[in-house]
């Protein structure tokens, strides 16, 4: 691009809020991107392990899902139409049916919600709410579940939880599973406070979890404790939510994240890739029985993104038709996991984290994992850190990666991850 047609990146500091987060350490002006590369109005590119933070599972630009958003446009389709009826959210509607919810045994409704996963959020505390007739709801250490009030209530991050700048009420945090280590059965001590009239807990209306807490560190809950805080709150009457807004669409490796953990949520809530193309889109399922609001109780002007149902169509058919990206997700799990060994490897202490294609490294120290991530993006990777005191190197590559550019990108990080630890050992011998 001509030096005199690029941006003047002035422009940010002059008259962008200082809440903007991701480009204070990727400050390259993006202008293309592509599969899993992105490239900046220089003409640089970058390997992205991050994925619009896994809103890209299928990649930029998927060939598909623009040839079926342009044509949508070309023809007039239907941009905006508030919950109406469309061609275009009816055919994503028989999709989904056809190829993730029957399969699966699911007889849930969706709703659709404001375009964000914290609306979904709050669209499922309020369902568990009026559903139960309860106000408490359980969340548990390191969630992340979004920042408007109701969400941030069961977010656990003080960092976020400060932003609100007033009491956040409602919920009751408890210990997700290994927040204690492996001595300590946390599904247990919920279960024993609960059954306990003295407990100091109360009755609550839905218990709401990640099953990997993508922003809390990679924390990965166990099928045996998620089925039995499943069994928990059956018994105390509660609502299951799983959180799969960033777990979900395919990133540990099945559709959902709770697949194979014997479960099925009373409520899922889904957002980011669930699009399949970047397009805002959330929405959230719920068993028949528990669809009680009324018409336009939950409700907001873009409840439903006509362009990303295109796009949310093709997806499901492309990748969720039959079993085949599924088989190729797991053999990219396996090459994910040897090379975040090595890089566990390099850091003494350090440890692997998440599951499926949502890993990472937790190297103990958020300065350290800082200067890893910035290293790697100097040299040509984009990638991000996550956990309580960013220490976990987290890898959110879309899930359509080539097993080169993972090789190509891994080979990055890994030697972004040497010159650091060789340049901290310099320091401490001088």
């Amino acid at each position: 691009m001509p030096k005199d047609m690029m941006t003047d990146v002035s422009i940010y500091d002059r008259r962008e809020s200082a809440a903007r987060s991701y480009c204070r350490g990727m400050p390259a002006s993006f202008a293309t991107a592509k599969g899993s590369e992105v490239t900046d109005e220089t003409g640089r590119t970058w390997i992205d392990f991050l994925a619009g933070c896994s809103s890209l599972n299928y990649g930029h630009n998927d060939p598909d899902m623009k040839a079926a958003l342009i044509e949508h446009i070309s023809n007039d389709g239907i941009a905006h139409g508030l919950d109406l009826h469309t061609d275009a959210k009816s055919a994503f509607l028989e999709a989904f049916e056809q190829h993730i919810l029957a399969p699966r045994g699911m007889d849930h409704r969706v709703m659709f919600t404001g375009p964000t996963g914290a609306n979904a959020v709050e669209a499922a505390m309020k369902i568990a709410r009026k559903v139960t007739g309860r106000t408490n709801i359980i969340a548990f250490t390191n969630g992340f579940h979004g920042v408007t009030m109701g969400a941030l209530a069961a977010t656990g991050n003080g960092y976020h939880r400060g932003g609100a700048a007033m009491p956040l009420e409602g919920v009751t945090r408890m210990p997700f599973d290994g927040f204690f280590g492996d001595g300590t059965d946390t599904a247990a001590q919920l279960e024993t406070m609960l059954g306990d009239a003295s407990g100091g807990i109360d009755a609550p209306a839905a218990i709401l979890l990640e099953t990997v807490q993508g922003e809390g560190g990679l924390n990965a809950a166990s099928a045996p404790w998620v089925k039995r805080i499943a069994g928990i709150a059956k018994k105390h009457g509660a609502l299951l939510i799983i959180d799969d807004i960033q777990a979900g669409c395919g990133r540990c490796g099945t559709f959902f994240s709770f697949e194979e953990m014997g479960v099925t949520p009373d409520i899922v809530t889904m957002a980011k890739s669930v699009s399949g193309f970047g397009l805002p889109m959330a929405m959230v399922l719920v068993r028949p029985d528990h669809d009680v609001f009324g018409p336009a109780e939950h409700n907001g002007t873009f409840r439903g993104n006509t362009h990303a149902f295109v796009t949310a169509r093709v997806a499901i058919e492309k990748f969720w038709a039959d079993d085949r990206f599924q088989k190729e997700l797991s053999e990219k799990a396996q090459l994910i996991e040897d090379a975040l060994s090595d890089l566990a490897n390099m850091v003494p202490g350090a440890r692997l984290k998440g599951r499926g294609l949502m890993r990472g490294v937790d190297v103990g120290s958020g300065e350290l994992a800082g200067d890893i991530c910035a290293r790697a993006y100097e040299q040509g990777l984009i990638i991000e850190t996550s956990g309580s005191d960013g220490q976990v190197v987290k890898v959110l590559a879309p899930l359509t990666t080539p097993k080169e550019t993972f090789a190509k990108g891994f080979n990055i990080l890994l030697d972004a991850a040497d010159k650091v630890l060789a340049a901290r050992t310099t320091i401490a011998a001088e």
